[in-house]
C-alpha cells in the first residue's frame, strides 16, 4: 500500500508524467546509462547518501538514489522495457518504500493509488489476501488510459511553465499554476531526446466513471459507509492511523474516495486482526474471543469458589492475616489450580494426533530427500521444521503422559507407513525436542527413555 508516499515532483525526462505535479530538472542524473550508473551516484557516497538497484520481473529495472545536491531529497527510477521509464522526485525516506512496491507488478501510480501493470489498472491495493500473502489486486471498472497526446490540445503555452533546479526545489511553491503549460513543456523536451517514446504511449492519467467528480464520496459520506463519525475519520487522517487510503481528489481543500476504494478500505478494516476480534468477541465484556471468555468464566468461578466458599480461607481477608506470607500463599493456590487444569484450557486429545501427522509430514519429506540423494536413511536425516519442534517440546513440558502416548503412536505410524524403525524415529525425535525445541538435554534423555522401546538383546 502506498498511503503515505507522494512524489514530489517529476523528473524531466520521464515517460509518464504525474498530474499535477511540477517537473524537475534531471540532467544531473546518468539516467542513460542503466541502474548501475544510478545506483552509484548515492551508494556509500557520503552520510545520509544510498543508492540500490535491482531487475524487475519482467525484465526490466529498477533504481533510486539520494539526490547529490539536495541530500533530503532523492529519486526514483523504474524502466520497462516495454513501456519506457518513469522518473520520479521523493523525500529520500520514501524512495526505499516506492523501490519495494514498483519491485512488484505495478509500473504506474494515479489518483491515489490506482495502478497500472502496462495493461490493466487496478484499484489501490487494501484488502490481504493470505493466500497469495500480498495485498488482492482488484481491477477498476471500464477504466482508459489517458496519453499524453490526449491532453496536448495546442491551447497550453510552454513558455509559461516553469522547470525546477533540484537544487532550490520547495515542494510547498513549486505547485504548477497550469499543469497543462507544464505539460507542454514537458513534451517539448522529450522530443528533443534521442529516440523519444511517442507522446501516444506516455501514459499520463486513467479515467474511469467510479473516478466521476459527481460520484466521488467525502469524509461524511465516506465515515458512514465504515460505520463511525466523521470525526473519528478525521483523526485517523490526521494522525495516520487505521490505514486509510489516499484520496482520488482533493476538491478545495477537501479529500474525496472513488466508493469503489472507499468500500474496499472497509472490507479491510473487517479483514483485519482487530475487526476479527470485535466479530470472535461478540460483545464480550473483556472483549475475549470465545475460547477465552470461557476460560475467565471457569476459573473466575473456581477462584471465587476457593476465596469465598470455604471458610478456612475465608477467614484470611481479616485484617491481620493481611500480610505477605499469606497472600503468597493464596497466589501460589491459585497459580496451582490453572496449572492443574491445564487439560480444560488445551484439547491434548486434538493436540496430539495433529502433532502426530505433522510430524510424519516432516518425515516423510526427509525420507524423499535421502532417496533423492541415493543413500541410507539415518537417524540425522530425519529433521523437523523448528516451529514443529518447539511445539513438540512444549506438548512434552506440559502434558508428558499424553505425549508418551501420542509420540508412541507416531513412531508405530511411522515404522508401518514409512519404515522407518522405532529407534530411529524416537533419536530424531529426541534430538528434535533438545536442540530446535527448548526442551533441556537431560530431561529429554530421561522421557525419550521411557517412551522408545528397548533395543532387543543379542
Amino acid at each position: 500500500m502506498v498511503y503515505n508516499i507522494r512524489p514530489l515532483g517529476n523528473g524531466l525526462r520521464t515517460d509518464h508524467p504525474v498530474p499535477g505535479l511540477p517537473f524537475v530538472d534531471d540532467s544531473h542524473l546518468p539516467l542513460d546509462e542503466g541502474p548501475d550508473a544510478i545506483e552509484a551516484v548515492g551508494r556509500n557516497k557520503g552520510e545520509g547518501m544510498w543508492g540500490r538497484c535491482d531487475t524487475s520481473r519482467d525484465g526490466g529495472w529498477l533504481a533510486f538514489t539520494t539526490d547529490p545536491i539536495t541530500h533530503h531529497l532523492g529519486w526514483a527510477v523504474r524502466h520497462h522495457p516495454q513501456h519506457g521509464r518513469t522518473v520520479l522526485l521523493l523525500r529520500d525516506q520514501d524512495t526505499a518504500s516506492l523501490h519495494t512496491y514498483w519491485s512488484e507488478a505495478p509500473l504506474l501510480f494515479r489518483a491515489g493509488g490506482y495502478w497500472w501493470d502496462g495493461e490493466t489498472w487496478h484499484r489501490p491495493g487494501q484488502i490481504w489476501d493470505p493466500v497469495t500473502e500480498d495485498y488482492a489486486s482488484l481491477k477498476a471498472r471500464a477504466t482508459a488510459t489517458v496519453h499524453a497526446d490526449d491532453m496536448l490540445d495546442g491551447r497550453a503555452h510552454p513558455d509559461r511553465a516553469h522547470v525546477h533546479k533540484v537544487a532550490t526545489f520547495d515542494p510547498a511553491t513549486a505547485v504548477p499554476e497550469n499543469w497543462l503549460d507544464d505539460l507542454a513543456r514537458w513534451a517539448q523536451d522529450h522530443q528533443r531526446q534521442d529516440d523519444p517514446r511517442p507522446l501516444a504511449q506516455c501514459v499520463v492519467d486513467l479515467a474511469s466513471p467510479e473516478l466521476a467528480g459527481d460520484r466521488l464520496l467525502g469524509v461524511p459520506e465516506m465515515a458512514a459507509l465504515g460505520g463511525i463519525t466523521a470525526s473519528t475519520l478525521r483523526g485517523y487522517i490526521s494522525r495516520g492511523e487505521n490505514d486509510v487510503p489516499q484520496p482520488q481528489a482533493t476538491v478545495g481543500g477537501r479529500a474525496q474516495w472513488s466508493r469503489a476504494v472507499a468500500e474496499d478500505w472497509v472490507e479491510a478494516r473487517r479483514r483485519s486482526s482487530k475487526g476479527l476480534r470485535e466479530a470472535m468477541s461478540a460483545g464480550d465484556r473483556h472483549s475475549l474471543a470465545p475460547g477465552a471468555a470461557q476460560v475467565r468464566d471457569r476459573f473466575s468461578e473456581t477462584f471465587f469458589r476457593y476465596l469465598w466458599k470455604r471458610p478456612d480461607i475465608r477467614k484470611r481477608w481479616v485484617l491481620r492475616h493481611r500480610n505477605e506470607p499469606t497472600v503468597q500463599e493464596l497466589a501460589d493456590q491459585l497459580a496451582f489450580e490453572v496449572a492443574d487444569n491445564l487439560r480444560q484450557i488445551i484439547p491434548t486429545d486434538a493436540l496430539g494426533p495433529t502433532l502426530r501427522h505433522a510430524i510424519l509430514e516432516d518425515f516423510a519429506a526427509s525420507l524423499r530427500v535421502s532417496e533423492r540423494r541415493g543413500r541410507e536413511l539415518k537417524d540425522f536425516d530425519l529433521i523437523l521444521s523448528l516451529p514443529l519442534a518447539k511445539m513438540l517440546s512444549w506438548f512434552i513440558q506440559h502434558f508428558p503422559t499424553s505425549a508418551q502416548w501420542y509420540l508412541g503412536e507416531t513412531m508405530s505410524e511411522a515404522d508401518r507407513q514409512l519404515g522407518i524403525p522405532a529407534l530411529v524415529t524416537g533419536e530424531a525425535l529426541r534430538r528434535s525436542a533438545s536442540t530446535a525445541g527448548e526442551l533441556d538435554e537431560q530431561t529429554a534423555k530421561e522421557f525419550f527413555s521411557r517412551v522408545v522401546p528397548q533395543e532387543p538383546e543379542g
